[in-house]
C-alpha cells in the first residue's frame, strides 16, 4: 500500500546494517544471583541458551564493567574476551540449535540498579530496585541490550531473609538458608532485556484476582496499610476493562506493582512487574488531588503495548507511549466518565499547541521527539483514528495487530497496515497529517472535541473581558472546569457566593488570590477545612500572607498536618512558624532543626526538595543544609541533582 512506501522514507539507513539478531537468536537466560547491598555488588552464575542462525566468527553478550570467569560454550572451554562492555566468544560458529553459554560474573553497577538507604544501619529499611529502560539491564545482569532480541528470563535471587524479593514472572518456590532466602522466579514467555526487573524491600502485599483469574499482587510499606486502598483504587476494575477493551487476554502469568523510594520516573512497565514512585502512595484526602490511577492504567496498558509487542527502534516509540496513554485514558473514562476523557484530551491539545508555538514541533516518527509528542500526540492519533473508522473497525484492527505481532518487534507500518486491511482503504492522508507532519493538527483536534457538549460549554465561557454574564456564570450549573477558567481569567469576580461551589472550584480560588480581600476573609478561612492537600497548602499561605495579625491563629489550626508524601503542608508550616513573630519562640530551634533534617538523604528527594526551597527562601540554608545540598548534587535522580546544583550556585 502507498502508505507503507511513504513511511519507508523515514527508516534510518542504519537499519541496513547487519545486527547480531540476524545471526544469533537468544532464547532464554537462567540467572542465579546474589546481591550484597553494603558493597553495591551483584554476583552470579548465568546460562544463556541460543540458536545460531548463520555462520559467524563471534558472538557477544552485553556485560557492562563486569568481571567474568569460567566461560563455557556447550560445557567446553572457548576463546573469549571482555572489553568492559561485552563478553565476546570467538569461534567459527556454524548454524545450530540449543546451544548454551555459561559463566560467572561480578559487578558493582553505577547504573540500572539502585541501592537506596543502605548507608545507615539505624534505618534498616533499605531498598534495591532496577530501571533498565534507557540505562540497560546489562549493567547488573549480562543480557542483550538490543530490544529486538526477545528472551525468556528466569531469575533466582539470594538475599537477606528479612526482605521481600520481587521479580518478573511467577514465584515458583523459596529456598530458606541460614540468614538468607533464595527466591526462584519463572517467566514463561520472552521479553526484551530492558524489561527485566527486581525490587527488594520491606513490604506487605494484598492479592486480588481479575475476572479471568490473573493474580494482581499489590505491595505496600507496612506502615502504609491505611493508604493501600486509595493508592490501588480501581486496579481490578481497570485490569478487567483493559482486557475486554483490547480484546487480547493479559499475556503474562501475574501482575505485580511495587512502590519504591526516589524512583526516576512516575512508573516503569517491567513485564508483569510495574515499579512506581512511592510519591503516589496516598491517603483518601490525597487521592482527590494526586493519585496513582492514571499511572496505574498507563503501566498496565504497556503490558500489551510495549511488552507483548515491542518497537524495533525509537522511531516507532509512539506505539508504546501513545497507545499506553490512550488506553489509560479509556480506562479512566470507564471510571470517571466521558467528560473527564474529553477534558484530558483538551489538556493534551493545549500542551501540543504550546509546543508548536515554542517552535519545538516534531514528527511522531522522529526518534528524538519529546515525551509530549510520543505520549499525547500519540494518544490523539488513536482518538482521531477511532473516530474516523468507528469503534468496531478500530477494536478489530488492534486485536488483529496484537495477535499477529505478539512477542515480536514491530514498526508503525505493522499497525497501520492492519487497520487498512480491516477498513479496505489506505490511510495516507491521516498518516501524513498526524504522524509525519511536525505540527499538531490543532484545528482538527478542536473540531473533534466540540462533539462534547461539556467542551463546547467550556470553550463558550470566556471572561478575559468581563461581561455582565461572568458573575452569573459562577453561580450557574456550568462545569467546575468552566468556573475555574473564569476565576483564573479574572479573580476579581470572586464573591462570597463563589465559595459555595464544589471542591475543584474552591481549590482554584485558593490558588488565585495573591492577597485575600477583607470582605472574603471569613469565607476564605473555610478553605482550611477542605479535604484537599493542595487547597490546604495554598489557603494556609494565602491567609498567613494576607492577615499578619492572625498568623498564629492559622498556624494553630493547621498544626500537625503533613499533606502528601512530600510533606508539602508540613514544610510550609515549619517555615511560616519560623517567620511568624511571637509564635512559639521557645520552639524555633526545634522547628528549624526539623526543617533542616528534611534535607537529609533519609527522606525522599521530593521532601528534600521542598525543604531546600523553603530554607533558601528564608536565607537559612546553613552548614548542615548546604552539606546535604552538595550530597544531593550527586543523586541518581537527574532532575533532583540538577535542582540541587542550580540552588547551590544561588546560595553560595
Amino acid at each position: 500500500m502507498k502508505v507503507l512506501l511513504k513511511l519507508s522514507f523515514f527508516i534510518h539507513a542504519a537499519l541496513c546494517l547487519a545486527q547480531q539478531t540476524d545471526y544469533v537468536d537468544f532464547k532464554s537466560v537462567n540467572a542465579i544471583i546474589e546481591i550484597k547491598p553494603k558493597s553495591n555488588q551483584v554476583t552470579g552464575e548465568i546460562t544463556l541458551s541460543f540458536d545460531i542462525l548463520k555462520a559467524t566468527d563471534s558472538i557477544f553478550i552485553d556485560a557492562q564493567n563486569m568481571q567474568l570467569e569460567n566461560v563455557r560454550f556447550n560445557n567446553d572451554s572457548i576463546n573469549w574476551s571482555n572489553d568492559g562492555k561485552k563478553l565476546w566468544l570467538i569461534k567459527s560458529f556454524k548454524p545450530s540449535h540449543n546451544n548454551e553459554i555459561s559463566f560467572r560474573y561480578k559487578a558493582n553497577p553505577t547504573k540500572s540498579i539502585y541501592f537506596i538507604d543502605w548507608e545507615d544501619d539505624v534505618i534498616n529499611s533499605g531498598q534495591i530496585w532496577t530501571q533498565g529502560q534507557g540505562k540497560y539491564t546489562s549493567n547488573w545482569l549480562p543480557s542483550i541490550d538490543d530490544m529486538n532480541d526477545k528472551i525468556e528470563f528466569d531469575l533466582s535471587v539470594t538475599f537477606d531473609k528479612d526482605y521481600e524479593v520481587i521479580a518478573n514472572g511467577n514465584l515458583t518456590f523459596k529456598q530458606f538458608n541460614d540468614s538468607t532466602i533464595t527466591w526462584h522466579y519463572d517467566m514463561q514467555k520472552p521479553m526484551s532485556s530492558y524489561l527485566v526487573a527486581l525490587a527488594i524491600g520491606k513490604y506487605n502485599k494484598k492479592v486480588a484476582y481479575s475476572k479471568r483469574g490473573i493474580p494482581l499482587e499489590m505491595y505496600y510499606y507496612p506502615e502504609d496499610s491505611l493508604k493501600f486502598e486509595p493508592t490501588y483504587r480501581y486496579t481490578k476494575a481497570m485490569f478487567d476493562f483493559l482486557e475486554n477493551e483490547i480484546g487480547v487476554p493479559y499475556p503474562w502469568q501475574n501482575y505485580k506493582q511495587v512502590p519504591v523510594k526516589d524512583f526516576l520516573y512516575a512508573g516503569m512497565e517491567n513485564t508483569s512487574l510495574t515499579i512506581f514512585s512511592d510519591s503516589f502512595v496516598v491517603d483518601s484526602i490525597g487521592f482527590v488531588d494526586k493519585n496513582y490511577v492514571n499511572v496505574n492504567a498507563h503501566e498496565l496498558a504497556h503490558q500489551w503495548f510495549g511488552n507483548l509487542v515491542t518497537e524495533t527502534s525509537g522511531m516507532h516509540h509512539w506505539l508504546h507511549e501513545g497507545f499506553a496513554t490512550y488506553y489509560a485514558l479509556l480506562a479512566e473514562k470507564d471510571i470517571f466518565g466521558e467528560n473527564y476523557y474529553y477534558w484530558k484530551l483538551y489538556e493534551y491539545a493545549q500542551e501540543l499547541l504550546d509546543q508548536d508555538r515554542a517552535g519545538q514541533s516534531t514528527s511522531l516518527l522522529d526518534p528524538k521527539s519529546s515525551s509530549i509528542t510520543f505520549y499525547k500526540k500519540g494518544a490523539w492519533v488513536l482518538h482521531i483514528l477511532r473516530e474516523s473508522i468507528k469503534d468496531k473497525a478500530f477494536r478489530t484492527a488492534v486485536t488483529n495487530y496484537l495477535i499477529k505481532q505478539q512477542f515480536k518487534n514491530i514498526e508503525t507500518n505493522d499497525f497501520i497496515g492492519e487497520v487498512e486491511k480491516v477498513i479496505g482503504k489506505d490511510l495516507n492522508e491521516l498518516v501524513e497529517r498526524w504522524l509525519i507532519k511536525k505540527e499538531f493538527p490543532y484545528d482538527e483536534a478542536m473540531q473533534s472535541l466540540k462533539k462534547s457538549t461539556f467542551i463546547q460549554e467550556f470553550l463558550m465561557v470566556d471572561c478575559e473581558v468581563q461581561t455582565s454574564k461572568c458573575k452569573k456564570y459562577l453561580s450557574s450549573p456550568i462545569s467546575a472546569e468552566a468556573k475555574s477558567k473564569i476565576i483564573r481569567q479574572n479573580d476579581g469576580l470572586i464573591t462570597v457566593e463563589t465559595f459555595r461551589n464544589p471542591l475543584k472550584v474552591r481549590q482554584t480560588i485558593s490558588k488565585s488570590l495573591p492577597k485575600v480581600p477583607l470582605e472574603l476573609k471569613e469565607n476564605y478561612e473555610t478553605l482550611l477545612d477542605d479535604k484537599s492537600y493542595i487547597t490546604l497548602e495554598a489557603a494556609l499561605f494565602g491567609l498567613w500572607n494576607s492577615f499578619p495579625d492572625e498568623q498564629g491563629k492559622y498556624l494553630n489550626k493547621t498544626k500537625g498536618l503533613v499533606g502528601f508524601s512530600d510533606k508539602n503542608i508540613k514544610t510550609l508550616w515549619l517555615t511560616l512558624a519560623l517567620l511568624t513573630d511571637d509564635f512559639e519562640p521557645e520552639n524555633d530551634n526545634e522547628y528549624f532543626s526539623e526543617l533542616t533534617d528534611f534535607t537529609s538523604s533519609k527522606y525522599s528527594f521530593e521532601v528534600r526538595q521542598n525543604a531546600f526551597r523553603y530554607l533558601a527562601w528564608v536565607s537559612s540554608c546553613g552548614i548542615e543544609c548546604q552539606e546535604n545540598l552538595k550530597e544531593a548534587t550527586k543523586h541518581h535522580n537527574w532532575r533532583f541533582s540538577k535542582f540541587a546544583k542550580e540552588l547551590l550556585k544561588k546560595i553560595e
